[in-house]
């Protein structure tokens, strides 16, 4: 990776999915499955959403074009926020990383100025418009979650990542 801006942007990409693990680890399966805020969603289903609906849908799907992910994006009726019960905790986390890396082996030379290889018709004229534009998006929303994941755990037990005087 030669590219200074794109080993860059895949050091913060990889900074903050690092983040979202390391405020999940400790948590038993119970805590990890407690839904805390109104919303119902809980700490195991948002790392299942960033495997499934950023890494996977933004990399290998949007960014690749790849037909197998694509095929299941459109096809598979689960729901991201929801890993099915008999899915243990290390298996999401696996999958997290398992879409992190299958993504950053994709990007690792790509063209940042290239158009996504598909986009879906789900989201009418609204569009990305190159590689960078798709990193970016989900350097945002994992940092976003981050900040979510913080404060949940916060509130299960607890846990600071920074210790507010």
């Amino acid at each position: 990776m030669a590219d200074t801006e794109l080993t860059t942007l895949l050091g913060v990409l990889n900074s903050q999915r690092a983040h979202v693990l390391s405020i999940v680890e400790g948590l038993d399966e119970e805590a990890l499955r407690r839904p805390v805020l109104p919303s119902g969603w809980t700490c195991l289903g948002l790392v299942h959403h960033l495997a499934l609906d950023d890494e996977k849908f933004w990399f290998r799907a949007v960014v690749s074009g790849e037909p197998a992910a694509i095929a299941e994006i459109l096809e598979v009726e689960e729901n991201a926020w929801q890993p099915a019960p008999e899915k243990s905790a290390e298996e999401v986390f696996a999958l997290y990383r398992r879409e992190s890396e299958l993504a950053d082996a994709l990007l690792a030379g790509a063209d940042l100025e290239a158009a996504p290889g598909w986009w879906p018709d789900f989201f009418g004229n609204w569009r990305y418009d190159n590689v960078r534009e798709v990193i970016l998006h989900v350097i945002t929303e994992t940092a976003a979650h981050v900040g979510h994941l913080d404060a949940v755990r916060e509130l299960i037990d607890g846990r600071q990542r920074l210790v507010v005087p």
